[in-house]
Formats: structure tokens, C-alpha cells, sequence
């Protein structure tokens, strides 16, 4: 996974409001999966498409 891609993500939650925490998003299922969530639920394609791409990364590193 990419911390670029990581890093897009957390900035564009921040313009929504919702505080990232790098590391757990990395080390935590739960939490990233509940982070993701919110950010899928977005109305903001962008943060979308990048919750996507962070969410394939993820189970990619995972796998």
C-alpha cells in the first residue's frame, strides 16, 4: 500500500471533517474498514475514488 495514497486520503477526510490516524488505518482492520466506510459515503467522488484505491491496497496487504 502506498502511504501517498494513504495521505490523499486523510487529507481529503480532513476537508470533511473526520481526523485520520495514519498508522492505526494501517495496523487496524476494524478502524480502517469504519474509516473507509465513512468515506465511501461521501458525496465527494474524489474521496470516493481514493477510499477505493486505499481499500484494494489494504486487502492486497493483507492477502
Amino acid at each position: 500500500m502506498a502511504l501517498v495514497e494513504i495521505v490523499e486520503l486523510k487529507w481529503l477526510l480532513a476537508g470533511e471533517g473526520v481526523h485520520v490516524h495514519v498508522e492505526r488505518l494501517q495496523s487496524d482492520p476494524e478502524y480502517a474498514r469504519r474509516i473507509l466506510d465513512v468515506a465511501a459515503a461521501s458525496s465527494n467522488p474524489a474521496l470516493r475514488a481514493a477510499a477505493e484505491r486505499v481499500r484494494r491496497g489494504l486487502a492486497q496487504d493483507a492477502a
